[in-house]
């Protein structure tokens, strides 16, 4: 059946929309006992591996997951983005998301939309029934926007994030501690709201396993000192999904989904300072820490995470590539990228994906030129402050991954195959029969 083919039937689908960011399928299909419940809709429901988009950070995935559209069209395309014409930087918000949403969309065919702790959605909407933002939220107060939901969930204890800055202590029990105050919390806001029945669509993301995972998914991968702490944690979030399931009728379908896939991080790679000793970047100044630092003979600069720019005549401000030599220009600039290896010998740059590949409609001109999605155990940083060498180590043990985030459903009948992210709200709009145009969205409905 194609998107929206459906004929007859009850046109009050409902759908609850649990996000699980930067969870990897593998860690739930390799623990059955850690996720009986996820486990348990994957056998009586749908579950299975899902594709990302380019970059796989959540500062782009979310806005694309909830509208749909790849980053062309909502504009935001990672946690830094470039001011066109200019070399401010400024960091995306929810106002910077081109796209319509998926609860806008559902609001304007006259259904109900509650929406809690959706990363890049400050400030949050006041054209919903109720919306509590999420990261990049400044107080709890502004991500609310309405005093009685302020109320509810400052009862609950509720928090914007985890405090991350815990992560970075050798000793990371009180991080742990904050992570599971932090998602408890989460769901005892989402058992309240989901308990009101008020709903047509429950959209509710529980972020702290991103937090967990950049720094305690080493110590997973390799039995560290933390690896049972980070399985009881996640033993607790199945349970949690468990409950959600148990308060939800059977008419109503849960979907539960993860942005993007993580992996063990083994080297920090300082892509600017790479750009710099192979003689594409310089800077006007010895004193440098922003991109408007840079010379005008530079050719190419970078933005977290692995985005590559030409410093292009007639876009860039002080551009040294002319447009004629673009494409040349880029080709070596691909070829010397294929040659960075890492301190163990293997290539950093596992694929490198041009800008037009990757990006299309009416946001573009502030596309990466290229993007890279690095080899297992590189995490590509972007600074502009100088690095004494080109690889390095960090506090955090664990980085995104593009291919492998997981989709799960309790309804059996989705078709689970070559599904990226794209295809979420295509899909939550053909279970709530809500009609759109579907020539405007860059995914198709799995329902088969």
């Amino acid at each position: 059946m194609g998107l929206f083919d459906k004929l007859g039937g009850d046109s009050s689908g409902r759908v609850v929309f649990l996000g699980i960011d930067g969870v990897p399928y593998e860690l739930i299909d390799e623990h059955p006992k850690v996720f009986p419940n996820l486990t348990e809709i994957a056998e009586s429901g749908s579950g299975g591996q899902m594709s990302s988009i380019v970059p796989p950070e959540s500062s782009a995935c979310w806005p694309a997951l909830t509208t749909g559209t790849n980053p062309g069209k909502t504009g935001v395309y990672g946690f830094q983005d470039r001011d066109p014409g200019s070399y401010e930087t400024y960091v995306p918000m929810g106002s910077h998301v081109s796209a319509p949403r998926v609860w806008d969309m559902v609001t304007e065919e006259g259904r109900d939309a509650s929406v809690f702790n959706v990363p890049v959605t400050f400030p949050p909407s006041t054209r919903i029934q109720r919306h509590v933002s999420g990261f990049l939220s400044p107080s709890i107060e502004k991500a609310t926007g309405d005093g009685d939901v302020q109320q509810v969930v400052e009862g609950f204890g509720y928090q914007i994030d985890v405090n991350a800055k815990l992560g970075h202590d050798n000793d990371k029990s009180e991080f742990i501690r904050d992570a599971e105050k932090t998602i408890s919390a989460r769901h005892k806001t989402f058992r309240h709201y989901l308990q009101k029945d008020d709903w047509d669509l429950f959209f509710g993301v529980y972020m702290t396993t991103d937090r967990v995972n950049h720094f305690l998914f080493g110590d997973y991968a390799t039995d560290g000192e933390y690896a049972d702490e980070f399985l009881d944690f996640y033993q607790t979030l199945d349970a949690y999904i468990g409950e959600v399931r148990q308060l939800i009728d059977s008419e109503t379908t849960l979907i539960v989904a993860s942005d993007h896939g993580f992996t063990h991080l083994t080297h920090e790679v300082y892509l600017n300072k790479w750009l710099e000793e192979e003689g594409w970047l310089e800077y006007a100044t010895e004193d440098h820490d922003e991109l408007g630092d840079i010379n005008s003979t530079t050719r190419a600069y970078s933005l977290i995470p692995g985005r590559v720019f030409l410093n292009l005549a007639g876009r860039e401000p002080d551009g040294a590539v002319p447009d004629a030599e673009y494409e040349s220009v880029r080709d070596d600039l691909i070829a010397d990228l294929e040659e960075l290896t890492g301190p163990d010998g293997r290539n950093v740059c596992r694929r490198i994906v041009r800008g037009e590949d990757a990006f299309s409609g009416g946001d573009t001109e502030i596309a990466p030129d290229l993007v890279i999605i690095p080899a297992d155990g590189y995490d590509l940083k972007a600074g502009f402050t100088d690095k004494d060498e080109v690889f390095g180590t960090g506090p955090r043990n664990g980085m995104h991954k593009f291919e492998n985030a997981c989709l799960f459903s309790t309804d059996p009948d989705l078709a689970l195959t070559d599904v990226d992210l794209l295809d979420i709200v295509p899909t939550i709009l053909e279970l709530m029969n809500v009609d759109v145009d579907g020539e405007r969205l860059d995914g198709t409905s799995l329902v088969a």
